[in-house]
C-alpha cells in the first residue's frame, strides 16, 4: 500500500518511509490511497486478544514489513501495559460503557500508539545505518507517551516541546526526569499551538529537515492513527451482538487525531456511524461541527490541559476525505485558515459526527457526579464526555488518561487520593528541560547543538 500527502506534491510513500518521514515534504499529512474493507473480517478477529487483533489490522497498512516482524512488534508494543485485557471495556449500565485506555506506561491512551512508534523506529532503523531525530509538540500527554515509547532506543534522540507552565507537574515530570540521554525536552513560552507551529516551521524547511533527518511522532504521524483504530475494532467486538446496532463513541479529544481514528474504522466498514467530538472550553472542533466554522480563538488554559489547542492537527486529514481526495481543495483550505485563522464550509456535511464542550466548573461536576453514581474515578478529560448523554441506543466514551495525573483535582473534588506508582516514583527524580521562546531558530539551533546524526 502506499502513501500519498494530503496536499498532493509529494512522492507517494510505503508505510515504513510514510512513519519514518512523519509530515510530507510539502508540508501535508500522509493517507493511505486506500481503505481496506474489515467489514467481512469482524467475524473472524471476535475473541482476539488486543495484540493479535492490533496485528490483524495493521498488516493490512504495513505490508512492506515482513510479518513475522511486524507480528513481533505489535507484540512487544503492548507488554507493558498493567492489564492483560490491554483496554477493558467496563460497562456503567444500560447502554452505557467506558473504554479505558490509561493501563500503559504513561497511564494515557497515547501508549497505544507511541509503545508502537517507538518499536517501529528501532526496526527500521536497524539495518538502514540511518539516524534520526524525532521532533514533536505537546499539550501534556503526547510528549510523555512519545518520549518513554523512544526511551533508551538506538540511533534515535527526541525533541519534545511543550508549553512551560501550561501542562500539569506530573505531565511535565514524566517528560523531563527519565534521566535518558537520547531525551531533550523544551519547554517553550507560549501555548501548545506555538510550540506546534515551531515544529511545522522546522518540518517544512526542506534542508534542515533533510541533514537532521527529522521525524515526527505526534499526532500527525500516520502510524499513530492507524494504532489508535484497533481499539475501537476492540471495543465493538466486546459488545454483546444485541447492542452494536446503534452505537455511538464519545471521544476527549483536542488534536482530532483520536476521533478520526474510530471514524477511520467506521470508513473501513466497523460499522459505527456515529462519533461524538467531546472538547473543553476551547472549543473549535464544537463550534466546527455546530456551525461548520473552522476558526481559530485564543487558548484559554482549563483543568483538561491536553485539549488546550486551537488549531487541530489532524484535521487536515478529514478535510481530504471530506473533500474526496481533492488535493489542491485542500491546500487552498489550509492556506486560507492559515492567512486568516477561519475557514467556513459552506457545503460542511459532519458525516456522523456530533460535538460538546465543557468548561472548568461542569469538568468538576461531572467528576463529582459520576463518582457517586458509578463510583468510578475519572479524569477531567474523560469528564468531558459526560456531557448531554442521552439513554438511546450504546454509549462508549474513552477514558483516555489515569486520574492519578490530575491528584490536586480529584484530592480537591471527591478527597481522594488519586495514586499511581509509576508517578510517585518521578517525585525525587532531577527535572531537566531546556527553557527557550517559542523560536524556530532557537529550537533549530538546539537541534544542531543535541542532535544525532
Amino acid at each position: 500500500m502506499k502513501y500519498a500527502s494530503t496536499r498532493g506534491q509529494s512522492p507517494e510513500l510505503s508505510f515504513s518511509q510514510a512513519v519514518s518521514e512523519g509530515l510530507a515534504p510539502d508540508g501535508g499529512l500522509f493517507v493511505p490511497e486506500s481503505l481496506p474493507d474489515i467489514s467481512q473480517r469482524l467475524a473472524s478477529w471476535e475473541g482476539l486478544d488486543y495484540p493479535s487483533l492490533s496485528f490483524e489490522f495493521l498488516k493490512l497498512f504495513a505490508d512492506d514489513i515482513p510479518e513475522r516482524d511486524l507480528r513481533k512488534i505489535v507484540f512487544d508494543s503492548y507488554k507493558r501495559f498493567d492489564t492483560p485485557e490491554v483496554a477493558p471495556l467496563r460497562k456503567l449500565g444500560g447502554g452505557l460503557y467506558i473504554l479505558e485506555l490509561f493501563h500503559g506506561p504513561t497511564l494515557a491512551f497515547k501508549d497505544f500508539a507511541l509503545q508502537l512508534l517507538g518499536n517501529l523506529y528501532e526496526y527500521l532503523l536497524k539495518d538502514s545505518g540511518r539516524k534520526i531525530n524525532v521532533l514533536g509538540a505537546t499539550s501534556g500527554d503526547t510528549g510523555s507517551a512519545a518520549i518513554n515509547g523512544l526511551l533508551g532506543k538506538r540511533n534515535v534522540n527526541i525533541f519534545m516541546l511543550y508549553p512551560y507552565g501550561r501542562i500539569s507537574a506530573l505531565q511535565e515530570r514524566q517528560m523531563t526526569c527519565t534521566g535518558a540521554g537520547n531525551v531533550f525536552p523544551i519547554a517553550v513560552d507560549g501555548t501548545f499551538d506555538d510550540a506546534q507551529a515551531v515544529v511545522k516551521e522546522l518540518f517544512a524547511d526542506v534542508n534542515f529537515k533533510s541533514k537532521w533527518n527529522l521525524s515526527a511522532v505526534n499526532s500527525i504521524n500516520i502510524a499513530r492513527v492507524l494504532a489508535q483504530c484497533v481499539y475501537y475494532i476492540y471495543a465493538f467486538l466486546k459488545i454483546p451482538e444485541s447492542e452494536r446496532e446503534d452505537i455511538e463513541f464519545v471521544v476527549p479529544t483536542g488534536n482530532f487525531g483520536n476521533v478520526l481514528a474510530g471514524w477511520l474504522a467506521g470508513k473501513c466498514g466497523l460499522g459505527v456511524k456515529k462519533f461524538r467530538v467531546a472538547t473543553n472550553r476551547n472549543d473549535i472542533l464544537c463550534r466546527l461541527f455546530n456551525s461548520g466554522l473552522y476558526e481559530v480563538s485564543q487558548v484559554r488554559p482549563s483543568c483538561a490541559p491536553s485539549m488546550d489547542i486551537q488549531v487541530a492537527s489532524n484535521f487536515e486529514r478529514f478535510i481530504w476525505y471530506l473533500e474526496n481526495g481533492n488535493a489542491q481543495k485542500v491546500r487552498s483550505i489550509m492556506a486560507e485558515f492559515k492567512a486568516k485563522g477561519r475557514y467556513f464550509f459552506d457545503n460542511f456535511n459532519a458525516c456522523g459526527f456530533s460535538a460538546t464542550s465543557m468548561d472548568d466548573s461542569e469538568i468538576v461536576e461531572t467528576i463529582s457526579e459520576v463518582w457517586g453514581k458509578y463510583k468510578v474515578v475519572i479524569d477531567p478529560h474523560t469528564a468531558c464526555a459526560f456531557k448531554n448523554l442521552d439513554t438511546s441506543g450504546t454509549k462508549i466514551l474513552l477514558s483516555t488518561a489515569h486520574p492519578a495525573k490530575f491528584p490536586e483535582l480529584i484530592r480537591k473534588t471527591l478527597n481522594i487520593d488519586a495514586k499511581s506508582p509509576i508517578l510517585e516514583s518521578l517525585a525525587e527524580r532531577e527535572i531537566v528541560r531546556k527553557r527557550m521562546g517559542a523560536d524556530a531558530s532557537a529550537v533549530r539551533s538546539y537541534i544542531e547543538e543535541n542532535g544525532i546524526r
